[in-house]
């Protein structure tokens, strides 16, 4: 089946979808999961007043970009940027028109659900500066978060901390080690009239979250520990843990397949009693029930209990095999 007939396909799928967010003032989202609707490595997302194409395995030929181009400009008459990211480290390969190329690296705002979010779809870094994906989690944390205080772990360009701001929170703290995603995050909270609650720490994860949790910093043995900001040990209402893959530094290893603990352990050291923290995984290998259950069970070797728990799965822009989100993000209530 054609790349044209499959793209045509998807957007007929999502009609609902697509009416449903255009209620909600939503111009993000993605209307082809190539991984599942035909063209393994194929995205195609909206993101405000541009289309963003991108193919992870293979480049797009000129012909296939000319079919998903008049499938899309059928739907919405917007730009439509190409990312050919198919070699192994996921860098952008092809060059733009010089229109294109000022479209695609200038800062552009779009919204979801009614928040602006500050958008490039090229930049210094290789992801969009907005996982389309969390939207669920996104809207968990804006309608949990009145009162509250918010700890936005991994936050990247802070689109959770934003949330909470925007729920009623009363202070967020946003962590990431990146100054560029945390740049961003900042430009976020401006758009939306939410600075005065929103904190930016930038951070390696590790010694930010152990101080506040109230542990030694550590590290990896034999590694001289780089510089730290000093934080005080502080519990929070609301704690969301959204970390990469695998990331190693001179304080510790993320793995979220062999040691997803080293981080939730202090994590839920640093949430409140009778507060909520939000797990996520993206590792498609890590079985859902199997990793709930490992939580679970660090929640009890802490002297704690799990007194609640909600599923958040990505809406239906993307879509999966049996319901078996790659994608696992699990709300935790804690006595």
């Amino acid at each position: 089946m054609s790349i044209q007939t499959l793209l045509s396909t998807a957007l007929a799928k999502r009609h609902d979808f697509l009416q449903q967010a255009e209620q909600d003032q939503t111009d993000c989202f993605r209307v082809f999961h190539g991984t599942v609707e035909g063209v393994s490595g194929l995205n195609v997302d909206r993101y405000g007043d541009a289309w963003l194409v991108q193919s992870f395995h293979q480049t797009l030929t000129d012909e296939e970009l000319a079919d998903v181009s008049a499938v899309l400009l059928q739907q919405a008459d917007l730009p439509i940027v190409y990312n050919d990211r198919s070699l192994g480290n996921s860098r952008v390969l092809n060059a733009l028109s010089p229109a294109l190329t000022e479209i695609a690296s200038s800062e552009r705002v779009m919204q979801e659900n009614g928040i602006k979010f500050s958008t490039k779809l090229r930049h210094e870094g290789q992801d969009p500066l907005l996982f389309l994906d969390m939207r669920i989690g996104r809207e968990y944390v804006r309608a949990n978060s009145q009162d509250k205080t918010v700890l936005n772990l991994f936050s990247y360009t802070c689109g959770i901390g934003t949330a909470a701001a925007i729920g009623g929170a009363t202070r967020v703290m946003n962590v990431d080690f990146s100054s560029f995603a945390l740049a961003t995050g900042k430009a976020n909270a401006a758009l939306n009239q939410v600075s005065n609650v929103c904190e930016f720490v930038q951070s390696d994860a590790f010694p930010a979250l152990r101080q506040l949790a109230g542990l030694s910093v550590g590290g990896r043995r034999n590694q001289k520990l780089p510089s730290y900001p000093k934080l005080p040990q502080t519990q929070f209402d609301l704690v969301f843990l959204d970390p990469p893959r695998y990331a190693k530094s001179a304080f510790g290893i993320v793995d979220l397949i062999n040691d997803y603990q080293g981080l939730f352990k202090p994590a839920l050291m640093a949430t409140k009693v009778g507060g909520t923290i939000v797990c996520c995984n993206n590792v498609a290998k890590v079985e859902r029930q199997a990793w709930f259950d490992s939580l679970v069970r660090c929640v009890e070797k802490q002297g704690r209990t799990v007194t609640a728990h909600t599923w958040l799965d990505p809406h239906e822009d993307f879509p999966s095999f049996d319901d078996n989100h790659p994608l696992k993000i699990v709300a935790l209530t804690l006595s």
